[in-house]
């Protein structure tokens, strides 16, 4: 683990390499696993609050289980926030294109100038997860086999995952600790 200000980052943000292959992988990352994504809250009450300007940008079936169920539910599993699901399966918020790629309805609002916050940043750090402690957040790599095209696609681009998450890290934590990444990174032993 590498110590950077209030975080100690896993060595394997410097060592994996990782590039989203969405005409691959179809962005199965919001469709699979047993939980909508982690949400702080902050996050909980923005949701809230710009629902009903990202409701027109969702699916029915997403607007039906979040109606039901609020813009955010806490895991029965750990009692932590999440984003709610459709049936048990995909977010909420997903919406598809006409390739059956998974987008995220939040940030299409966004792009289109609806609500000034992108999305959750759970999802625009991933592969990054963050645990939190007391005294300072554990930044790891989660490796997920359906993510596999995505660390092929990075190996042959040759992008480690901490640059393939820049823009996130920076909105999480600040260009300053970035930068000092950057540094760490810099004299990190290349592979």
């Amino acid at each position: 683990m590498i110590a950077i200000q209030e975080a100690l980052v896993s060595e394997d943000l410097l060592e994996k390499e990782f590039v989203c292959d969405l005409s691959r992988c179809k962005g199965a990352c919001c469709v699979e696993g047993d939980a909508g994504a982690p949400l702080n809250l902050e996050e909980v009450d923005i949701l809230q609050k710009i629902y009903q300007d990202v409701k027109p940008f969702l699916r029915e079936e997403g607007q039906k289980a979040i109606e039901e169920q609020g813009t955010a539910v806490q895991d029965p599993s750990d009692g932590e926030w999440v984003t709610p699901l459709v049936n048990g399966a995909e977010c909420a918020y997903v919406i598809f294109d006409e390739k059956g790629v998974t987008k995220c309805g939040i940030e299409k609002a966004w792009e289109q100038g609806a609500v000034n916050w992108q999305k959750p940043v759970s999802c625009h750090l991933y592969p990054v997860r963050i645990n939190h402690y007391t005294s300072y957040d554990a930044v790891n790599y989660h490796k997920w086999q359906i993510c596999s095209p995505a660390c092929d696609l990075g190996e042959q681009l040759k992008v480690p995952v901490y640059k393939f998450v820049k823009d996130a890290l920076i909105r999480k934590y600040g260009t300053d600790w970035y930068q000092e990444l950057e540094e760490v990174a810099s004299y990190w032993p290349q592979k």
